[in-house]
């Protein structure tokens, strides 16, 4: 076995025991071991972090998201069959708590500082580019942006993103499709280039 093929084997069995790991704390919190749920939103937190950072920097709004997810987890726990990835379960319900917030135009939808992680060497392009991004980013759908933010800020696959947010795979597809088109279309006018003389 060559060497790549080993680190992909030890990768697939880390990511099994860690899906066990999480359905047996899951199992344990449908039985109403809180000592479970609190292990549960340690391993979570900072991931729900960085999600949530995306759309605010408002400390107190990030740990209320992320509150309300535990809570629908702890309420909900005796409701998850194993169909998903309990991971996929939990960010699931953490991508719902997130479109109601940015659905009732509370603090989520504020602009941000941009955090792009481009790949310019330029500073200034890289800041720039960012700026353009998150811009761009703002004035899609909460739908889109967060299908966008899912995918290419947290590396989720399509097929996660579909059952993440309990829509079918074509729904994510589509939302993916019409976010870049918006963004194209939206990016010259971002960076201030004009159509042409006035």
């Amino acid at each position: 076995m060559s060497s790549n093929q080993d680190a992909i084997s030890r990768r697939d069995v880390s990511s099994r025991s860690t899906d066990a790991d999480d359905a047996a704390l899951l199992a344990r919190i449908a039985a109403g071991d809180k000592a479970a749920l609190a292990v549960l939103y340690r391993q979570y937190h900072h991931r729900l972090v960085r999600f949530l950072g995306r759309f605010t920097r408002r400390d107190d709004m990030i740990e209320e998201v992320i509150n309300d997810t535990f809570l629908i987890v702890w309420r909900k726990a005796t409701e998850f069959r194993g169909q998903s990835r309990m991971s996929t379960w939990l960010m699931g319900i953490a991508y719902r708590v997130t479109l109601k917030a940015l659905r009732d135009g509370g603090p989520l939808t504020e602009p941000l500082a941009s955090d792009y992680e481009g790949a310019c060497v330029d500073p200034y392009a890289d800041h720039e580019l960012s700026d353009w991004v998150t811009k761009g980013l703002v004035r899609l759908s909460a739908e889109q942006r967060l299908v966008m933010e899912m995918a290419y800020v947290m590396g989720h696959s399509l097929e996660e993103i579909a059952a993440m947010t309990d829509s079918p795979l074509s729904t994510v597809k589509a939302r993916m499709f019409h976010a870049r088109v918006k963004l194209r279309n939206l990016m010259p006018t971002l960076a201030g280039v004009t159509e042409g003389p006035q």
